[in-house]
């Protein structure tokens, strides 16, 4: 069995399952801090904010954070960590591909979705579904 880190694994229920990608900011910059600053992590971390942006109606902070995203995952290998990295940087190009055109041609916010590819993630991933996490307090919370 791989060991993840809970904080990874709560990341990918937020970013597949409740879309809070606020929560997964906390949750992935809480990781990256912890592991070093790995630029995996920060990656990951910004895809989830660009939706936020863009969700939030900051078509230039999106653009912005899917831009940095690609640049820090495109060379990593495509199955990593337990996810197709790949297909989400695809899908991450498509949506940056879109976000530069919004002026001409504005769409709507969609969520991405991050395909996990290990059992033993997908199982962790299952068990959260189960036993939800509590939110992480926020700064402005108190």
């Amino acid at each position: 069995m791989v060991a993840y880190d809970l904080l990874y694994v709560e990341f990918l229920y937020h970013f597949n399952t409740t879309r809070d990608y606020f929560e997964c900011h906390e949750v992935m910059e809480e990781l990256w801090m912890e592991e070093g600053r790995n630029p995996l992590h920060q990656g990951l971390l910004q895809v989830a904010v660009g939706l936020y942006h863009h969700r939030n109606g900051n078509i230039g902070g999106a653009r912005k954070l899917m831009d940095q995203a690609i640049e820090k995952l495109e060379y990593y290998p495509r199955d990593s960590m337990g996810i197709n990295l790949g297909k989400l940087v695809q899908d991450a190009r498509l949506y940056l591909e879109k976000l530069e055109r919004y002026e001409e041609e504005p769409f709507e916010f969609y969520d991405l979705n991050i395909d996990i590819v290990h059992s033993d993630l997908v199982g962790m991933v299952e068990e959260m579904k189960q036993f939800p996490p509590l939110k992480h307090e926020r700064e402005d919370e108190g």
